[in-house]
């Protein structure tokens, strides 16, 4: 851990902007699994020229950061995260609606966005109906369901160079993105900021019904009233994840507070008194039995963060 520079740009952050910053900031209430320890530095930037202030921290101090939006997708360690945790705020949170395009930051939530589609009578949002997480966090792993996916309606996103000595906005067309199942070519440490999004213009009751209709699915096939983030694994080229799981006979099983969802096995819940290192662990056994039974290796689509290595 790089003590010094946590230290330095601590004091750097607390001075230029002292209300959005916290020291040592539990994780567990920002992500979706409700585990993991604390963030070295936390921090809200809410305009760009609070990023430049940031990302200036992040460099001049040679600091590990992660991006979080609502914390879905995402698991943090018991030990936290040794570094920048950054957060994006309120002037990454506009949506503007033209015609049949919108143009809406990268902290905006997913619910948000559909129900600003619903508002201007524009198709082909239904379907994050549900998904709790902000659209950068969306866009960056290409996020789907039913069939559909963001692919299907990003066609520019900005985002923040924070390797450039001078800060500069990027802007990448669809094509640039890359786009593949469940990713994109974007790099680990890439800051969106927002996207551009191409919609259909259609009638808000149907896409009303199909929102509701997803809805209701979600709530039928997936455990939300427990803490989870999401489908742990990819579904592998020519097979669904969670059947693998339940076929080789880990739906149900646990470590700790940590469970495989009786609901959907390709979820992991929080019983409760999980850590972060009891659903590690889960998804350590998963991988392995499913490997064992039909020689498939599971990928991981949800993100980690923090150390996970065993004493």
């Amino acid at each position: 851990m790089n003590r010094v520079g946590i230290s330095r740009a601590l004091d750097r952050l607390e001075k230029l902007m002292p209300a959005k910053v916290a020291a040592n900031k539990p994780l567990a209430k920002n992500n979706t699994f409700r585990v993991g320890g604390p963030a070295s530095i936390f921090v809200i930037a809410d305009s760009l020229h609070e990023l430049n202030i940031i990302v200036g921290a992040i460099n001049d101090y040679d600091l590990p950061f992660l991006f979080l939006g609502r914390g879905s997708n995402l698991l943090i360690s018991d030990s936290g995260f040794a570094g920048i945790v950054l957060q994006l705020g309120k002037e990454f949170q506009k949506i503007t609606v033209a015609e049949n395009e919108m143009i809406a930051g990268a902290a905006v939530t997913l619910t948000a966005l559909a129900q600003t589609a619903l508002k201007h009578s524009l198709d082909g949002l239904s379907f994050v109906v549900g998904i709790p997480g902000t659209l950068g966090a969306a866009v960056a792993i290409n996020a789907g369901s039913y069939k559909n996916q963001m692919s299907d309606i990003v066609r520019k996103i900005t985002t923040y160079d924070i390797h450039n000595q001078n800060p500069r906005l990027i802007s990448l067309n669809h094509e640039e993105i890359g786009f593949g199942y469940r990713s994109t070519k974007l790099s680990h440490d890439t800051i969106i900021l927002e996207a551009k999004l191409v919609l259909r213009p259609g009638q808000s009751g149907h896409i009303k019904r199909e929102m509701e209709t997803n809805w209701r699915h979600r709530k039928e096939k997936q455990p939300l009233g427990k803490p989870s983030a999401g489908s742990i694994f990819k579904n592998p080229n020519g097979y669904a994840a969670g059947r693998l799981i339940e076929e080789s006979g880990c739906k149900g099983r646990r470590v700790g507070g940590a469970m495989v969802s009786a609901k959907h096995a390709n979820f992991i819940i929080n019983t409760g008194d999980a850590s972060a290192m009891d659903i590690y662990r889960l998804i350590k056994e998963i991988q392995a039995e499913v490997k064992s039974q039909t020689g498939i290796q599971l990928e991981t689509e949800i993100r980690m963060a923090g150390d996970f290595h065993e004493n």
